[in-house]
C-alpha cells in the first residue's frame, strides 16, 4: 500500500521572527492548542496540518505539512491574515494564486421547504457535498449580488483569501450542516424579517449558485453532562448536537414549541424563557460541558456568570451567533 501524499509548503517572514513567535503562542493559547515551544522553535498541528517555526536570526522560517490539501491551505490562510496584521509578510513557496478560496464548493440550490412556520429547509446540491459531514458543523454560506455576474473568493499571491467588494460584495452568515447525502446538503435558516438570507431563499432560488465554504467551527464538545443553551439561531446546532453527543445531554432552548417538531416531547429539551435564568439554575457536575450560543449580549453575559460561577474556560463556550 503505498504511503498518503503529504502536501507541504514553506515560507519566509523577513524580520519577523519575534512578532510571528508571539503570534502563535497566543493563537494556540487562545484554543487550547497543544505547542512544542524550544530554543529557536515552535511545532504544533492545527487542522491536521502539521506547522513548524523556526528563528533564523530576525527572519522566521514557517512550514506547512498534512495530507488534506485544503486543510493547508486554510491555515496557510490564517497564517498569512495574522501575518500582515502585524504588520508582516509571509513570502510563501507555493501558493494556488487564483484558485478559488480553501474549502469552497459552488453548489445549485435545489429546494427550499417549509420545515416548521420559523424554518426554511434548504437543500444544495454537489458531488463534494458529503465531505461537509465531518470537520467541523459549521459552514459560511456564500451568496452574491442579485442580478449580477457573481465573483469568488479566491487565493491571492500572499496566501490570503481575497474576497469581492464594492458592488461585488458578497452575502456570508455561518449555518450548521443538519445532513449529507450522495451530492446534497442540507440546512435550515431561521425564517425572520429583515434577513438577507430568508429574502433570498424565499425568493424562489432553484437552480441559482451559492457558495458553501467550510467545513468549520467545530464537532461536538465532549463533556457529560453536555448542557446546551441557545435561541432560535443556534437550534440547528443543538439538533446535530443532541444526535451526536455521546453522553448525558440536555438542551435548554427559547425556540417556538411549534418549531421544535419531534423534539417537542423529548426529555432531554426543555423550553424556557430565558438562557441566561436557565444558566444560572444549572449546576454542572465535574467532567460535564456547557455550550451556550445567541445573541451576542447573551454570549458575553454568560462567559461572565460561567467564569463568576467558577467554571474553568475548558468546561464552556459562549459564542454569539448575531448582533
Amino acid at each position: 500500500m503505498s504511503s498518503p501524499e503529504i502536501h507541504t509548503t514553506e515560507g519566509h517572514i523577513p524580520k519577523g521572527a519575534k512578532a510571528a513567535f508571539s503570534a502563535l503562542r497566543q493563537l494556540t493559547s487562545e484554543r487550547n492548542i497543544p505547542l512544542e515551544d524550544s530554543a529557536g522553535r515552535l511545532s504544533t498541528t492545527i487542522w491536521e496540518t502539521r506547522l513548524t517555526l523556526d528563528a533564523r536570526g530576525e527572519d522566521a522560517l514557517i512550514s506547512l505539512a498534512g495530507q488534506d490539501q485544503r486543510l493547508l491551505q486554510v491555515l496557510q490562510d490564517t497564517v498569512s491574515t495574522m501575518q500582515e496584521e502585524l504588520g508582516l509578510r509571509v513570502n510563501w513557496s507555493n501558493v494556488a494564486e487564483g484558485a478559488l478560496a480553501p474549502g469552497l464548493s459552488l453548489m445549485t440550490v435545489s429546494s427550499v421547504i417549509e420545515r416548521s412556520p420559523g424554518y426554511l429547509r434548504v437543500r444544495v446540491s454537489h458531488p463534494e457535498a458529503s465531505r461537509f459531514n465531518e470537520g467541523g458543523l459549521h459552514f459560511r454560506l456564500l451568496i452574491p449580488p442579485h442580478d449580477r455576474e457573481p465573483k469568488w473568493p479566491t487565493i491571492s499571491a500572499s496566501g490570503r483569501t481575497l474576497w469581492p467588494e464594492g458592488d461585488d460584495k458578497i452575502h456570508k452568515p455561518v449555518y450548521t450542516v443538519i445532513e449529507t447525502g450522495d451530492g446534497w446538503l442540507d440546512f435550515d435558516v431561521f425564517n425572520h424579517e429583515g434577513s438577507p438570507t430568508c429574502d433570498y431563499f424565499r425568493g424562489n432560488p432553484i437552480g441559482e449558485t451559492v457558495g458553501i465554504m467550510g467545513p468549520g467551527g467545530g464537532m461536538c464538545p465532549e463533556g457529560s453532562p453536555l448542557l446546551l443553551f441557545g435561541d432560535e439561531t443556534s437550534w440547528p446546532a443543538i439538533l446535530r448536537m443532541l444526535a451526536l453527543a455521546k453522553g448525558e445531554v440536555r438542551a435548554f432552548v427559547t425556540v417556538c414549541a411549534q418549531d421544535l417538531g419531534p423534539y417537542a416531547d423529548d426529555p432531554r429539551v426543555n423550553r424556557v424563557e430565558s438562557l441566561l435564568d436557565a444558566l444560572s439554575d444549572c449546576s454542572l457536575p465535574e467532567g460535564g460541558f456547557v455550550w451556550v450560543a445567541g445573541h451576542k449580549d447573551t454570549a458575553q453575559a454568560a462567559r461572565a456568570q460561567l467564569l463568576k460561577q467558577g467554571l474553568p474556560k475548558t468546561a464552556f463556550v459562549a459564542a454569539a451567533y448575531w448582533t
